[in-house]
């Protein structure tokens, strides 16, 4: 509409400077006069075209506009669904987050009795070095490089004292209720070749080192049908293995307190153990 109103008033414009022109002509004028309404009628003209562009960039920077509003609202309803989507989602997780959080208040965490939780707690402290003991666990983590000689299973002196002591622990009258899993962790240092000789990987000698504790407590008094032995090797590490190997923080044994599942004959009245194989470097029969 305005372009062609434009383009009209352009037309009237140039007409009526032609006429002006025209009838002054038909006079008698000067050339200054003739000349003077000729410039006139060009300054009209280029104003004219002046305002013919203004007003073609107008339209174009409205069309423009207009794209650009049909853009940003598609742009909107996008965002718009993109956002009840998360929201969905949102009050999924956190309906599963109560729901999970309703499960974990309805467990009860492993928590020893309170006697047998002070004897271990006071065994930690008077070890602090050796024995860690994790009390919402049930749990004491005996340092491997001060319980054994490197790539050894053999119990050293200090390892020896302190589950002595636990064995006293473990034989009141508060710590018959629970079994006990003794389980050996190693770094993921290569076996060398002279520790491959009697341990041949690194779960052998994970194992090899909880059957020692096994036995060292047994040989103290713990009735051997409450104790379990086992082993991680390297696949169960504590924290990160460094790099360059050697990370003591993994070479661990690691001795739990269970709620005891065994209501079978004590060992004095079952049949005695078999003979361990020839060739093992542990020996794994309780009776000796």
């Amino acid at each position: 509409m305005f372009k062609g109103w434009t383009t009209s008033r352009g037309r009237m414009i140039r007409t009526g400077a032609f006429v002006a022109l025209a009838g002054t002509l038909s006079g008698c004028v000067s050339q200054g006069e003739y000349d003077k309404l000729w410039e006139t009628n060009r300054s009209l003209t280029d104003r004219l075209k002046q305002v013919q562009s203004d007003l073609d960039a107008c339209q174009a920077q409205n069309a423009s506009l207009t794209g650009s509003a049909g853009s940003a609202s598609n742009t909107i309803s996008s965002l718009t669904a993109e956002n009840q989507r998360l929201r969905e989602q949102l009050n999924q997780s956190l309906a599963s987050m109560q729901a999970l959080e309703a499960r974990l208040g309805s467990l009860e965490l492993n928590r020893l009795d309170p006697s047998t939780d002070r004897a271990l707690a006071n065994l930690a402290r008077q070890y602090p070095d050796l024995v860690e003991y994790d009390a919402d666990r049930g749990m004491l983590r005996f340092s491997s490089d001060l319980t054994f000689g490197s790539g050894s299973d053999q119990v050293q002196a200090g390892g020896a004292e302190a589950l002595a002591k636990l064995a006293q622990v473990l034989q009141t009258n508060e710590a018959q209720g629970y079994d006990i899993v003794i389980v050996g962790h190693t770094d993921n240092q290569r076996i060398s070749a002279s520790t491959a000789q009697r341990h041949p990987t690194n779960m052998h000698l994970s194992v090899h080192r909880a059957i020692s504790v096994r036995k060292t407590l047994g040989d103290k008094g713990v009735a051997w049908e409450r104790m379990q032995a086992a082993g991680w090797g390297e696949y169960r590490p504590a924290v990160p293995n460094n790099p360059r190997g050697g990370t003591a923080e993994n070479r661990r044994v690691e001795v739990f307190l269970v709620p005891s599942t065994w209501d079978g004959p004590s060992a004095s009245e079952s049949a005695p153990a078999p003979a361990p194989e020839p060739g093992r470097s542990v020996d794994i029969d309780p009776t000796k």
